[in-house]
């Protein structure tokens, strides 16, 4: 066969490699990609690809195989690469031009020895030592150095024994190798730097969000949390869902770019929150603002038991001679009741300020009763005991806050779709917006920003509803509430599936595939990990 249509093929093939080197290829994949097509193109035995970065003076071994001695190391289908790197400098700080690959890409020169036991100017003690010790023969060696597009030596290949393709004896590497090899070093740099821009760009766009979820964190520590375990519970809910044969979700099916995406939208999911004030944010009680006004009322308390003392003794003065002691016991008495009266109104305000899930109407009325009462505020005037805004607050039916702040706190997900919509999201990464900004629809399209309905949502969307729901009701960090059990939080989201708040569907597989219990004994705390009688949970099919 003659040597022109074997170059040809051989070029051929070149273009096919680079091609391959185009895909979307994880590092080690590409690596591993590289050296097998450096091999094949020169029909080499063995070749090994060194990496350099630009803060290390070091060149690191990547992946290493050797066909005759069965060696495969590094990449993705190696054994871990426990050699010492290579140092492109000596002690001295001098050049280290004595190994071939050192001198390779410190000088961007191809290094192309015939026999490594004829060579001088270059130190083969190494490569006689792993000889002697394996009974192989290094003896052809091609190295070439990986120099990328804005002309840095980022790496360099080197391949040893080319194999004839006649009767397979070791030969030199030829000039056609050499070239071919210097190609492809060019190609695979260009496209390893490619990668590494790309893995960069990910790395510093994940830095981002986690910039943002731990600003979050430190203006609130309870929506930090709350940032970190949604997306978890919300990738396990989502794997779950993945990995069911059975039922209408059987067919739901996601690759790793769909796991990626629904990743980053749980992570940015409350994102929003940026802009939400952290006194509402962390209100931990009804009267909560920069600090808890129950203590003003305290004193209000203390103001109007003085005055009843002072009443008290003005009474008894001015009776002390025309009236006898059954009088002024009765006064006395009558202060006592009051004193009383008091404290059980003190104790009852300081019990209404801690929000509850249902505030009756009778308290709700009481707490006017007690408003309506007269002292004297520090200028000196006569004043209603309660506020307006005091009222407004400790007569909240639910929760701690009003309804304005809640409008204030439901307003985060308008801005986190504002935030997210506004990003130029590449292909893979465009359904973020809808996934994150889905997690407060329902089912029957009462939820908000946009009232959508379960047909309008994505999966994700739905999955990630869910994972906000049973987070927020098991969250032991939470200023205003300790965490539920798993029987509570589960009772309330049966209730949640029969009223049309959440997916059905994906309840009965976050039931079946037991998400809450995997969930539970990664965050829950024991006192909460309960017996769970699924036959008495709403909702549930067994």
């Amino acid at each position: 066969m003659s040597s022109v249509p074997n170059l040809r093929d051989r070029l051929k093939e070149l273009n096919e490699i680079g091609i391959a080197l185009s895909q979307p290829l994880d590092i080690n994949s590409l690596l591993e990609t590289i050296l097998e097509a450096a091999k094949r193109i020169t029909n080499a035995d063995a070749g090994t690809l060194y990496l350099h970065e630009n803060t290390e003076k070091v060149l690191r071994f990547k992946i290493l195989r050797n066909d005759s001695l069965n060696i495969k190391m590094g990449g993705v289908s190696g054994e871990p690469i426990t050699y010492y790197p290579i140092h492109l400098y000596l002690e001295n700080g001098e050049p280290n031009h004595a190994m071939v690959v050192s001198h390779s890409a410190l000088s961007g020169e191809t290094v192309n020895i015939p026999d490594a036991y004829e060579a001088e100017g270059y130190d083969f003690s190494g490569t006689q030592k792993f000889d002697r010790k394996t009974g192989y023969r290094s003896q052809s060696f091609l190295a070439v150095p990986m120099r990328n597009h804005e002309g840095e030596v980022i790496g360099v290949l080197q391949l040893i024994n080319a194999k004839s393709r006649e009767d397979g004896s070791i030969v030199p590497f030829s000039v056609d190798d050499q070239q071919l090899l210097e190609s492809l070093a060019s190609q695979a740099a260009i496209a390893l730097t490619n990668r590494r821009l790309i893995e960069q760009m990910q790395e510093l766009f994940e830095s981002f969000i986690k910039l943002i979820n731990t600003a979050l964190d430190d203006k609130s520590e309870y929506t930090g949390g709350h940032c970190k375990r949604v997306p978890e519970l919300t990738m396990m809910l989502a794997e779950a869902v993945n990995r069911t044969k059975v039922g209408p979700l059987k067919d739901f099916v996601m690759t790793e770019k769909d796991r990626y995406e629904l990743k980053i939208a749980g992570l940015l999911h409350d994102c929003g929150k940026i802009t939400t004030p952290v006194h509402i944010v962390d209100k931990a009680t009804k009267l909560h603002t920069l600090l808890d006004r129950i203590e003003l009322i305290d004193d209000r308390f203390e103001v109007l038991k003085r005055d009843s003392e002072i009443q008290m003794l003005k009474e008894l003065l001015l009776s002390a001679e025309d009236v006898g002691k059954e009088k002024q016991a009765e006064i006395n008495r009558m202060h006592l009741l009051r004193i009383q009266q008091l404290d059980s109104d003190r104790d009852f305000l300081r019990f209404c300020n801690i929000g509850s899930e249902a505030m009756s109407d009778s308290d709700q009325q009481r707490v006017k009763r007690i408003a309506a009462y007269r002292y004297l505020n520090p200028e000196g005037r006569e004043a209603n005991f309660l506020t307006e805004n005091e009222v407004l607050n400790l007569t909240i039916r639910s929760g701690t806050l009003t309804k304005a702040e809640r409008e204030i706190i439901n307003h985060h997900i308008v801005v986190t779709i504002k935030m997210l919509e506004a990003l130029p999201w590449p292909n893979h990464l465009k359904s973020v917006p809808e996934y994150a900004g889905g997690h407060h629809e329902r089912m029957d399209g009462k939820g908000y920003p946009r009232g959508l309905k379960r047909e309008e949502m994505s999966v994700q969307a739905r999955v990630m509803g869910i994972a906000d729901i049973f987070e927020a009701l098991t969250a032991k960090d939470r200023p205003y509430k300790s965490g539920k059990t798993l029987t509570e939080s589960l009772t309330i989201l049966g209730k949640f599936k029969l009223n049309g708040h959440i997916d059905p569907d994906l309840f009965d597989v976050f039931i079946r595939e037991k998400v809450y219990l995997d969930y539970a004994q990664k965050f829950l705390s024991s006192e909460q990990i309960d017996e769970v009688d699924l036959a008495k949970i709403p909702g549930v099919n067994l």
